[in-house]
């Protein structure tokens, strides 16, 4: 009687899986918000994010005023926009002209065959902000393609490169070092005897992926602070979405990642052979970042990487930013990483279950898979 009275007791006071997820998950984010290299990155990172909104946000406001080419015919279609100096001319041509000796920075000139019945001209780039300040973005006509570099979507190809590579490698590595610590110490036997392996694995990617948001969260905040200061809230307006939508990518992206960063670690016992593993991963991450620097301007490109399930959280926000993207196109996106994010946390977890308690050398993955 007292042993069945002491079985039950200990069976009541066991925590449930949601609670053991959670001890996990709190212990990981508090080992990583008391580690000094941690808060200094970090702190590294936001002076920079933060230096560098700011930056880009007076200079905008010191060009805030677009000198702008019309005719009688497209006058209307400007009327009211703020930050135009308007000059009217007489026709296409003239305005062309302007535009090709640098007097204005663009025209807006009457175009049957746009749907908008209206037109940007323009030398090489069309200026983002007048983009912006119309009511709709108009088809745009570049008199010299070549020399053509849109400098605004660069830089935004750029950042959410950096986000991402940042965030998905610091903690994936940090997933990775913190199960092979405890496999090498031993304490992983300890925890297993207390909760389901999954369990341990599902708080190490909940407690990471935690602080994985709370980063971009807080930069995204840093940039709409910053926006908001230097006064460029049509900027604001026009990356407010692919933000938002690059904070949902980057949240299924990263719990995708950090599975198979567990996963990969579990597989072997020592702090040296991580890289055995995980190389193929940090290759994944570092991918679309190098895609996005040589291929931001080239829409086949960032049409394929906005739809494989690595690259999704950096190809598709942009396709956003640049106008390239339909509407049902991020919501299709989401859909194929969200799919493979199961499929991805199931082998994941298969794996570090099978790899977790065998000691010595390097798991195979056959037989990781198959056990």
């Amino acid at each position: 009687m007292t042993a069945h009275t002491t079985a039950t007791a200990a069976a009541t006071t066991a925590p449930t899986f949601a609670q053991s997820v959670w001890l996990v998950a709190e212990r990981e984010i508090g080992s990583k918000l008391r580690s000094k290299a941690f808060l200094i990155s970090f702190g590294i990172l936001f002076v920079i994010a933060l230096a560098g909104v700011i930056w880009a946000g007076f200079s905008a406001q010191s060009a805030s005023t677009t000198p702008v080419a019309v005719t009688s015919e497209s006058a209307r279609y400007v009327d009211g926009v703020p930050g135009l100096e308007v000059t009217e001319v007489a026709d296409r041509t003239a305005a062309e002209a302007l535009v090709k000796d640098g007097s204005v920075d663009a025209a807006v000139i009457a175009d049957d065959a746009s749907p908008l019945g209206y037109a940007l001209v323009v030398e090489s780039d069309a200026p983002q902000g007048l983009l912006m300040s119309l009511s709709q973005s108009p088809s745009v006509v570049v008199l010299d393609p070549a020399s053509s570099t849109n400098w605004i979507g660069y830089i935004a190809a750029i950042g959410f490169g950096i986000v991402f590579l940042f965030a998905a490698q610091t903690f994936g590595s940090t997933i990775a070092q913190s199960v092979v610590e405890e496999k090498q110490t031993r304490v992983v036997e300890l925890l297993i005897s207390a909760i389901p392996a999954r369990a341990l694995l599902a708080g190490k990617v909940v407690g990471n992926t935690i602080l994985a948001m709370g980063q971009v969260v807080i930069l995204a905040a840093i940039a709409v602070v910053g926006l908001t200061v230097t006064g460029q809230t049509e900027f604001l307006q026009g990356v407010g979405g692919p933000i938002a939508w690059f904070a949902v990518f980057f949240l299924f992206g990263f719990v995708l990642l950090a599975a198979l960063f567990a996963a990969a670690a579990a597989m072997v016992s020592r702090q040296e052979d991580i890289g055995a593993t995980t190389t193929p991963l940090m290759l994944l991450i570092l991918g679309p970042y190098f895609l996005v620097i040589f291929f931001w301007n080239n829409p086949t490109v960032l049409t394929v990487m906005s739809y494989v399930p690595f690259s999704a959280p950096v190809g598709m926000p942009v396709r956003l930013f640049l106008g390239q993207a339909q509407w049902w196109e991020p919501i299709l996106s989401l859909g194929i990483l969200l799919v493979t994010c199961v499929l991805a946390i199931w082998v994941g977890a298969k794996i570090y279950e099978n790899s977790i308690l065998r000691m010595g050398g390097r798991v195979k993955l056959g037989e990781a898979l198959a056990g």
